[in-house]
């Protein structure tokens, strides 16, 4: 999947939204709990109620592999569900990977080969030939961390040298190594007011935002600063609409939460021009 394809969809469903399947087992409704696999049955649930509105969903790795064998399993299960129901949906898988060599490769292997993920989300801490080998897939992602709404990006991301921050030399470096074509960005929500300076530095490139919503990152000030002309956002929300219920029609308000961010975002198009 492009740019083009990205654009075409957000375009066709007047959204930007990714829909984050942060699944806890503890969190899910207790009535699912007695299915063969109750995340996998959590997931499809949601997925089912909010496909209308969502032009990605990004599962967070570590939610299922902290359960094993049995996560991976409904890890899997869910992308190919969403690809066997959902094709043009767009596919995060949110591992935060990032080492050299061969341990890169088969990374890259796990997520973009092995299961039908059409992007991955990599830390560049150790820099170019960290990065490449996920880029070696035709019509694949790689989503760089760049600027990141924790506390803790204080303590790297904004290292200033020469008049440069670091995440700023991170966009402006990285940017060799893909094309916009395969290669998007992480900023954080909660640090809306930095992505004006950050669009001077990568203007076309598309840009993974989370932090809406529960983390208390404001959907109205990403777009009036993060948007382009082929819209370049996909922001994320993941609590605020997966775990918005706990009743038996969990997935009915889950929907209703991803129609309403829907709504919001199409008027930000529609402000722009955009649809």
């Amino acid at each position: 999947m492009d740019h083009a394809i990205l654009f075409e969809n957000i375009v066709k469903k007047r959204s930007f939204l990714c829909v984050g399947l942060d699944s806890e087992i503890e969190r899910i409704p207790s009535f699912l709990l007695t299915a063969n696999d109750p995340m996998f049955e959590f997931n499809k649930r949601i997925i089912d109620a909010t496909h209308e509105y969502a032009v990605a969903y990004k599962p967070n790795v570590a939610f299922y592999e902290c359960y094993g064998a049995k996560g991976w399993t409904s890890l899997e299960a869910t992308v190919r569900y969403i690809k066997e129901n959902y094709p043009e949906i767009f596919v995060i898988a949110d591992a935060k990977r990032g080492d050299i060599g061969n341990t890169s490769k088969m990374y890259a292997k796990a997520f973009l080969e092995n299961m039908p993920f059409d992007a991955i989300t990599v830390a560049p801490y150790m820099g170019e030939d960290s990065v490449t080998p996920f880029l070696s897939y035709n019509e694949k992602w790689v989503v760089l961390l760049a600027l990141t709404s924790n506390k803790g990006a204080d303590n790297f991301q904004y290292h200033n040298e020469d008049g440069i921050k670091l995440f700023e030399r991170v966009l402006s470096i990285s940017q060799k190594w893909g094309t916009i074509n395969n290669l998007m960005y992480v900023v954080g929500a909660t640090r809306a007011e930095m992505l004006k300076s950050i669009r001077k530095l990568v203007p076309d490139h598309f840009l993974l935002v989370p932090g809406v919503g529960a983390q208390g990152g404001s959907l109205e000030e990403v777009a009036k600063y993060g948007l382009n002309s082929k819209c370049g956002l996909l922001v994320n929300s993941s609590r605020g609409i997966i775990f918005a219920d706990n009743s038996k029609s969990f997935d009915k308000i889950a929907g209703e939460k991803a129609k309403e961010m829907q709504a919001e975002m199409e008027k930000y198009l529609s402000e722009r021009s955009l649809i």
